[in-house]
């Protein structure tokens, strides 16, 4: 009896050790699918962080896809501790649909919870053989833009707002806008989901004259598929891009990973974060990173999105909700 209740002991406190040693939840990171190299590089580095600080280390799982339908999943379930997106609008969407995040979101971190920005730029074959310049360029005879779906991709919603602003900074009017912006889509032979598989169209299957997409994507398009395939053109106007990031409290107070996410969103701030978004020709906050790195970064004469269309809530509402102006000046294929 003794015997059996020494061995009975001795199994408890080898479960309790074991529970006590148990590796902590992986913590996963729901992203836009541009943003791959970056995280490859990020989290390796925040392991690292983490790992000296609290003697543990830390499994950090990824999912990308387009920016709204990664979103969508979260909202549909998939179990996010964070969520890195390239627009307001998806976030808020995780506040509106199930209070996921807090209303309140964007003042959780610094500069609006977006610590890096980027512009939009024209990706164009080697030569510039149709001689792209602009945004009135795009709509030539015999154009064909590749851009990811608005309605799917933030990509594709800055790429619609770029588009927009460049008429309203010319003089014109809303009805100019509408009528230009409807142009430009009729340009556009393929609607990728998301901004990766739009270079995929435009690089792989050498599908389009030009691809429109974040400046730190023509990077990666370099890295894969070398320098001496394309030219990068800034356009005049460029919707500033301010990818932000939160995180998703009703699954980290569900999970236990509150305190990880949080360190793992806030380490996006901290110098080493920072050198490995401009790394990633990433626009950093940092006034000392950006300076350091100002050879790869243009001077832009960004368009400020809120100061020009209103809050994301509105913009999304008037422009990209179903029924509205996007889905108004689509042209049907």
């Amino acid at each position: 009896m003794k015997k059996l209740f020494s061995a009975s002991v001795l199994a408890a406190s080898l479960a309790f050790i074991g529970v006590a040693h148990a590796a902590p939840q992986p913590l996963l990171n729901v992203s836009y699918d541009v943003m791959r190299d970056f995280y490859k590089e990020y989290n390796p580095a925040f392991q690292k962080h983490w790992e000296a600080e609290h003697k543990e280390k830390q499994n950090i799982q990824m999912s990308f896809g387009g920016s709204s339908k990664q979103a969508r999943s979260v909202i549909d379930g998939l179990p996010a501790d964070v969520i890195t997106m390239n627009m307001a609008t998806d976030i808020n969407a995780l506040a509106d649909n199930g209070k996921l995040v807090p209303e309140n979101w964007v003042t959780l971190l610094p500069d609006n919870s977006a610590p890096f920005t980027s512009a939009t730029v024209f990706i164009v074959r080697k030569g510039n053989p149709k001689a792209l310049k602009d945004w009135s360029d795009l709509v030539k005879d015999g154009v064909e833009v590749i851009v990811p779906n608005p309605k799917t991709s933030g990509n594709g919603r800055y790429t619609f707002l770029s588009a927009w602003g460049y008429v309203l900074k010319n003089g014109g009017d809303e009805t100019k806008a509408r009528d230009f912006v409807g142009k430009l889509f009729a340009h556009v032979p393929v609607l990728d989901t998301g901004g990766r598989a739009a270079t995929t169209t435009f690089m792989t299957n050498q599908i389009g004259d030009v691809l429109v997409t974040f400046e730190n994507e023509a990077e990666m398009i370099a890295r894969e598929f070398g320098r001496d395939q394309f030219e990068v053109i800034y356009p005049s106007v460029s919707a500033e891009a301010e990818p932000p990031v939160a995180v998703v409290d009703k699954v980290v107070d569900k999970k236990g990973t509150r305190a990880v996410a949080q360190a793992y969103l806030k380490y996006l701030w901290s110098p080493e974060g920072q050198e490995i978004a401009a790394n990633n020709y990433l626009r950093p906050r940092d006034p000392a990173v950006l300076a350091k790195y100002q050879d790869r970064f243009p001077k832009v004469d960004f368009l400020s999105v809120e100061k020009t269309f209103g809050n994301w809530r509105d913009v999304q509402k008037t422009y990209f909700n179903d029924g509205g102006v996007f889905d108004q000046v689509y042209p049907a294929k």
